[in-house]
């Protein structure tokens, strides 16, 4: 125990007064001093996050007045139906501009958060999918990343439940189609859908009820009041016609006066009317190179950028032609270096330039992105200004620069996990570097979903090496973070484009990545399938290495469904490889496996024996990951033979290692063994505050199985306390789940707990019942401990 809890009296856990709903180790989990039994609040925490998501307000709005009136209407509720508010209008109009400045002044209407997405509707890229954008707003919700569904209409429902019975401002910016948006539109009447398109979206009207807003272009007044505001401080002698003059060259869009009257503030000592004269110039190279006359207000848009974009320095303007080739949303000064081929230092200069001619928006820590509209026009430059070896140069340098980058966090995050594979070359590139694990997730957390964009615009542009290698070192970070979307989905790319290169080796090192976050998320059938795959491919080629890392995952696939007897096999197998190959870290590894598949089998002097021999290995090596599960098998197996206090110091090691190394997936997995532990000890109320921060934690963290465990020890520590009313509704709770995933072993145990605490409520019949059942579910099982239990429950019928 650490020593400031050394020094409090010993507690009479009787009543939890407090449970913190994150798990972490700073948990205040209290229960004393209440005599004659324990109380418990049954419901763990529902997900407990307000997410606060709006981008800030806009800089100089402009009047309105009218459309936020409207936009105020419209919005009442109507009968309790969902309400949702289509902001309609062309490009630059201001939709976007309009919904943020409305969305910050209703939001304290809204006390349980505000979500917002960038659909990328008229992006040049791919628009964001339904199934992505819920990903994001539910673990922003607080839906643990593990407890993500994989589907869009499973997840659409879970967003929906969630929303219920919550007042949430939704707002969806620039929507392309109804389709893209339907699966995003909460079902309670409590919340509020903004969604700003080019589209009219008359289905949403027609189906939804939705209520559509069609933002017109800026009135005269607004459009010079607007650039006005622009030049203030740079312009005072501008007349008043030559001012309306400009406003109507730039169609009185909000998005082309703002970078026409940065081009006028940035000319102080220039006449207006020369400006003019030029973005007229600009307008009739426009008007001769243009096949759509009817388009007035996208000729206005582009004349300004052109206007704007031809005074840039060359080095700025190339700067802006490369970052059309940007595959994701925001991103920094040294990615946007990468693209260019110039220093950090320049491109610092050049985005301020291009900030400054709001060509490009400052998002500030070193952030940038761009307008749709001004991407688009990027694109155009570069395609035609740039050949095609310089495009695939500048995409290719983005790319191997998170390639390199995303190696350097891995090494940093996960060094023993880490992958290790001959990079091509950085060259000239400075990838970014880190000192300290926390620097390396942090930029993980900020370019998470870049990293995704990067590794598919490689698949698509053909660069397949770079492909399955960025997915490759994507791997040990992913597994940290239990990023098991984002896991599965560069892992499927990595292991397509290795296929397609024929590079078997990869192919094998993207399998096995896919196989073992598939695992994670209890996909069993096609995580075993992608373990074999990589083993027949890994033997095919010789890699012994390999060979024996694929033959220990099929051995934990095996374990995690009690198949004890192959499970053992795979290891010994994999351990003997490793152990020709002098890979001692391994070895030990595989030894800590196979204790744990001797624990389960009830063999646990064997057990000790093996892992005191891993343990100093591990121990040697540094591998406190490795060091920590040891401890807990360790802990498991003397527990069993009846020596809970050499059990205690175990597993307390194991913790110590989980709480300084913020491992919490472990971290609750070894809680659940600490409360057993507490339970042999005849400490019931420890064991039930333990039990409980295992749940909490297995609840954030969306391991919905193991948290059912937990619960079921919550049942049994209640029993230890003779509350057994309690304790058949955690049982009933944990064999719900254990039955919805279809997991044999844990329902038998579970029902087994519960047939108990129904004997002392005089329940004989459903007790009987459920021996029944239990009985019935271990006729599969042929080891030692599932024969004793079967046997127990014989007994007690």
């Amino acid at each position: 125990m650490p020593a400031d809890d050394q020094t409090e009296p010993e507690p009479s856990v009787e009543h939890l007064n407090r449970l913190e709903t994150d798990g972490g180790a700073g948990d205040v989990v209290q229960a004393r001093d209440v005599h004659g039994g324990v109380h418990f609040h049954q419901s763990l925490p529902p997900f407990p996050v307000t997410p606060r998501q709006l981008p800030g307000p806009p800089h100089g709005f402009v009047n309105r007045q009218s459309e936020l009136i409207q936009l105020a209407k419209v919005a009442v509720d109507e009968a309790g139906a969902p309400r949702l508010v289509i902001i309609a209008g062309t490009a630059g109009v201001g939709k976007t501009s309009l919904a943020l400045r409305w969305a910050h002044t209703v939001r304290s209407q809204f006390p349980d958060g505000q979500l917002y997405t960038n659909l990328r509707g008229y992006d040049p890229g791919t628009p964001a999918t339904p199934d992505h954008v819920l990903g994001g707003f539910l673990r922003a919700l607080g839906v643990p990343a593990r407890a993500l569904p994989s589907g869009v209409d499973d997840r659409a429902a879970l967003y929906r439940s969630i929303l219920a019975d919550r007042r949430v401002l939704v707002l969806l910016d620039n929507a392309a189609t109804a389709g893209q948006l339907r699966p995003l539109l909460p079902g309670a009447a409590g919340c509020l859908t903004v969604v700003t398109s080019r589209s009219r979206l008359s289905g949403l009207v027609a189906r939804e009820g939705a209520r559509r807003l069609q933002l017109d272009l800026l009135s005269e007044d607004d459009a010079v009041e607007l650039l006005g505001r622009v030049v203030a401080g740079y312009r005072t002698a501008d007349e008043r016609a030559e001012q309306v003059e400009l406003a109507r060259l730039c169609a009185r869009l909000p998005l082309a006066l703002r970078i026409a009257g940065e081009r006028a503030a940035s000319r102080p000592l220039m006449p207006l009317a020369e400006l003019i004269a030029d973005l007229r110039d600009e307008s009739g190279l426009w008007d001769a190179l243009s096949t759509d006359r009817d388009d007035a207000e996208a000729d206005a848009v582009r004349t300004v950028f052109a206007w704007s974009y031809r005074a840039l320095p060359e080095s700025a303007a190339r700067m802006f032609r490369f970052l059309g080739l940007f595959p994701g949303d925001e991103f920094s000064s040294p990615v946007a270096a990468a693209l260019a081929g110039s220093s950090t230092w320049q491109a610092r200069r050049d985005l301020d330039a291009l900030v400054g001619a709001h060509l490009v928006e400052d998002c500030g820590h070193d952030r940038y992105q761009f307008h749709d509209l001004l991407r688009a026009y990027a694109n155009d430059q570069l395609t035609v200004l740039e050949s095609e070896h310089e495009r695939t140069e500048a995409r290719r340098r983005v790319l191997t620069w998170y390639l390199h980058s995303a190696d350097a966090a891995q090494q940093q995050i996960s060094p023993f996990e880490c992958y290790q594979l001959d990079l091509p070359s950085s060259g000239t590139l400075a990838p970014a570097r880190f000192d300290s694990y926390h620097a390396a997730l942090s930029w993980y957390r900020t370019e998470s979903g870049n990293l995704v964009a990067a590794v598919r615009a490689a698949a698509a542009a053909g660069e397949h090496g770079i492909t399955w290698r960025l997915s490759a070192v994507m791997r040990a970070i992913q597994m940290h973070q239990n990023a098991f979307d984002e896991w599965i989905t560069t892992a499927r790319i990595g292991a397509e484009s290795a296929a397609v290169l024929g590079e078997l080796a990869g192919e094998a090192e993207a399998l096995d990545s896919l196989g073992k976050a598939l695992f994670q998320s209890r996909v069993l059938a096609e995580a075993g399938a992608c373990h074999r795959r990589a083993l027949g491919i890994r033997r095919d080629l010789g890699d012994r290495f390999g060979v024996a890392v694929s033959l220990n995952a099929l051995g934990l696939w095996e374990l995690r469904q009690r198949r004890l007897t192959a499970a053992a096999s795979y290891f010994a197998q994999g351990e003997a490889v490793f152990n020709e190959l002098g890979e001692r870290r391994w070895v030990a590894l595989l030894r800590a496996n196979r204790a744990e598949t001797l624990c389960e089998r009830g063999d646990y002097p064997e057990a000790t024996d093996l892992l005191h021999g891993a343990l100093a290995v591990l121990r040697d090596v540094g591998d406190r990951y490795g060091l920590g599960n040891a401890q807990y098998l360790l802990a498991w197996a003397l527990r069993a033979v009846g020596r809970p206090a050499e059990a205690r110091s175990a597993i307390d090691l194991a913790i110590e290692i989980a709480t300084s190394d913020d491992i919490d997936m472990r971290l609750a997995h070894w809680l659940a063994e600490l409360a057993r532990i507490e339970l042999a000890q005849d400490e019931p109320g420890e064991a039930l505050v333990s039990s409980q921060r295992s749940a909490v934690i297995q609840r954030r963290l969306g391991d919905r199985s193991r948290e059912a465990i937990a619960i079921d020890l919550t049942g049994q520590a209640y029993q230890h306390l003779d509350r057994h009313d309690e304790a058949a509704k955690f049982h009933r709770r944990a064999a719900a789940v254990h039955r919805e995933f279809n997991d044999p072993w844990q329902l038998a145990n579970s029902l087994a707990n519960l047939a108990t605490a129904l004997d002392h409520l005089a329940e004989p019949d459903e007790a009987r019942s459920c021996r029944r059942e239990a009985t019935a579910l271990l006729g599969s099982f042929d080891d030692p401990v599932a024969a004793a239990l079967r046997q127990r429950l014989s007994e007690d019928r």
